[in-house]
């Protein structure tokens, strides 16, 4: 079982070019960008648990994962979450219809990703806003934060798939967020 701690900030466009100066600056390395297709999916078991299943395509990756928040009075989040690559998204995505499980939402991504020391750093943009991503332990997580100059009222509580339900669009029986 593997535990996800992370803290999301709502940032402009402009502060997004503002940090990734200062990411240079405190030295973090840029370990690539990619666009990403994510898909989740429900069926009645997970809306019980409150989890999410995603298929995340990029490329010719494609990524399951199922996710459950834990409580947390933090802005810091901490998730169950349990990852795996698969070979061929597009055969995962007809075994999960086939198992009953329905795509629900979608959302398309564009993002660039920093290592600094232990943590993991996503500048994100999304058809609905830019944001950034810090993953990593809490204490760490903070330590970034100060070298950044980030500030603490950005942290957004929201996840993409909640932010997605609210300003997405109704494409059949989905909610989609999707560039262009």
């Amino acid at each position: 079982m593997s535990i996800e701690i992370e803290k999301k900030y709502r940032l402009t466009r402009e502060l997004a070019e503002t940090l990734v100066s200062r990411l240079d600056e405190i030295g973090a390395e840029r370990s690539g960008s990619e666009f990403e297709v994510n898909t989740l999916y429900s069926a009645p078991t997970l809306d019980l648990e409150g989890a999410i299943l995603r298929l995340r395509m990029t490329g010719n990756r494609a990524i399951l994962t199922f996710k459950k928040r834990l409580s947390s009075p933090s802005s810091i989040k901490r998730q169950l979450e349990e990852e795996t690559e698969v070979e061929d998204g597009d055969v995962m995505a007809r075994i999960l219809d086939r198992l009953g499980f329905k795509p629900s939402l979608i959302y398309e991504k564009r993002r660039e990703t920093w290592k600094h020391h232990s943590t993991e750093i996503a500048i994100d943009e999304l058809p609905f806003g830019w944001f950034m991503e810090i993953e990593g332990e809490e204490a760490d997580i903070v330590a970034v934060e100060r070298a950044i100059g980030i500030d603490e009222s950005s942290a957004e509580e929201a996840t993409y798939p909640a932010l997605t339900r609210k300003f997405g669009r109704m494409v059949d029986d989905r909610i989609e967020a999707r560039f262009g």
